[in-house]
């Protein structure tokens, strides 16, 4: 039996709580995934970012004849991209690992834990061996795992294919000639671009009759006419069968259609890590859509175990278990005095082409809650910079509430959209209201942040 202090699950956004606060605890880290620092660092938002840089590099080479610079994209160098994204993100895995096992006060523990009793875990190590863990703070850091609809995993091991996820697909040995991506969400988009960019012929199934369905349908409509001009979008379609072909995987859709593909990328969503941890013996409840269950500072129901990010959190966002993540440390660190999440202001952004980026509500939240609502839609190509781009179809969206003058929402799709999102953030965080922010400051003149400041400016406010 080891006692700790604290025994923390997770190496992602928890591997961030033994802070300088919480220096003189004795910690456990125990993480049971291949690799260690969790999905943002080794198959989320950082790997596919760098993949993503590629993309809008190769993508400006081809549309450089618009704006008078004529140039051909020989090939996108896919093994080399890879070797050179997972060359940089191997290493700081694996030195972070070295650092927690030769770190003072912090016990690393390579395998699956689970509980037996109240902050008591039991724990099957990678070599075979196992371990019991007693804690005076437990805290779960699990994070998310990408799923795969049953239905689909059957057809798949009858006939032998390989379904890709995004754990997977950016570590092909090889650039795949054909793709189809199933689903409709951030994943999907991005995952299309980032292929499609390369060279691969990308064809998108999604259930839902447009893509990214939980954008402000304004976004949603402009980018829906962009990715259809981009790939293969099959829109309320899943897949009804697959099998080997002498081409390639052919995979039939329900809408009667085939597609012969080599690689076949499920991105349906991600699911709370939260099944194997015997939750019910540490009494920690979870929602019905396996998210553990937490109060505004982070605790569970049972007594000294707390949880944050994807496992717990609304949002499957980095930022968001980030910041949970210091809330979570603080409290550690000040029993009596315990903070709260702030999850007001939460944006997001999808590294697709064109990008997008959004905070606060959509137009239809808002007014289903009641909000007095004004909006303004701003073209970028109505701005100099616009000009300059001769950008034809990107917006910048802004929703505010005539009662009381403020920001409600934010919404962009266009280049830099989720770099210009942030003054929007700023106001809504900070409670600013719109004449304040719009009127208050200098922008800079012709620059692409103009697109932000005449959509403020737009909005019918008194």
């Amino acid at each position: 039996m080891i006692d700790v202090d604290i025994a923390v699950i997770g190496s992602g956004s928890g591997n961030s709580l033994l802070t300088e606060e919480l220096a003189d605890k004795r910690f456990a880290v125990i993480e049971g995934g291949e690799v260690f620092g969790g999905t943002c660092l080794n198959v989320g938002c950082i790997p596919t970012k760098m993949y993503v840089h590629v993309a809008e590099v190769a993508t400006t080479v081809r549309e450089g004849g618009r704006l008078g610079v004529d140039a051909d994209l020989e090939r996108v160098r896919f093994a080399d991209v890879r070797d050179r994204v997972f060359g940089r993100i191997d290493p700081i895995s694996a030195a972070g690992e070295a650092y927690r096992r030769d770190g003072e006060g912090v016990e690393l523990m390579r395998g699956h834990a689970r509980f037996t009793g109240p902050r008591t875990l039991h724990v099957d190590l990678r070599d075979g061996g196992s371990e019991e863990v007693r804690a005076e703070q437990v805290v779960l850091a699990t994070g998310s795992h990408a799923t795969i609809p049953e239905q689909l995993t059957r057809l798949a091991e009858r006939e032998e294919v390989t379904l890709h996820t995004s754990d997977t697909v950016m570590r092909l040995p090889e650039q795949p000639a054909r793709m189809l991506v199933v689903g409709g969400g951030y994943i999907a988009a991005e995952m299309a671009h980032v292929f499609s960019s390369y060279g691969t012929r990308v064809t998108v199934a999604t259930r839902g009759p447009q893509m990214l369905r939980h954008l402000d349908q304004d976004i949603v409509d402009a980018f829906d006419t962009r990715a259809r001009s981009q790939w293969d979008v099959r829109t309320g379609a899943r897949v009804s069968d697959l099998r080997r072909g002498p081409d390639g995987t052919v995979v039939t859709l329900t809408d009667g259609s085939e597609v012969v593909v080599d690689v076949v990328l499920v991105a349906t969503g991600r699911h709370p890590s939260s099944g194997g941890l015997d939750l019910d013996a540490g009494g920690v409840g979870v929602h019905q859509d396996g998210r553990v269950a937490v109060d505004a500072h982070g605790r569970t129901t049972a007594e000294g175990v707390w949880a944050l990010g994807d496992v717990s959190s609304p949002f499957q966002l980095k930022h968001v278990a980030n910041h949970e993540a210091r809330v979570v440390a603080h409290n550690l660190a000040h029993p009596d005095d315990l903070v709260a999440f702030d999850h007001e202001a939460v944006p997001a952004a999808v590294f697709t082409h064109p990008r997008i980026a959004s905070v606060g509500m959509t137009e239809a939240q808002a007014r289903e809650a009641g909000v007095d609502v004004v909006t303004k839609t701003q073209m970028y190509g109505d701005t100099a910079y616009g000009w300059a781009m001769e950008d034809t179809s990107s917006i910048c969206k802004v929703i505010a509430d005539r009662r009381t003058g403020l920001l409600v929402g934010g919404h962009l799709m266009g280049p830099e959209a989720s770099t210009l999102v942030q003054p929007l953030i700023q106001m809504m965080a900070f409670g600013q209201p719109v004449a304040q922010m719009v009127r208050g400051q200098y922008w800079i003149h012709p620059a692409l942040t103009e697109v932000v400041e005449n959509a403020l400016l737009g909005l019918d406010l008194p």
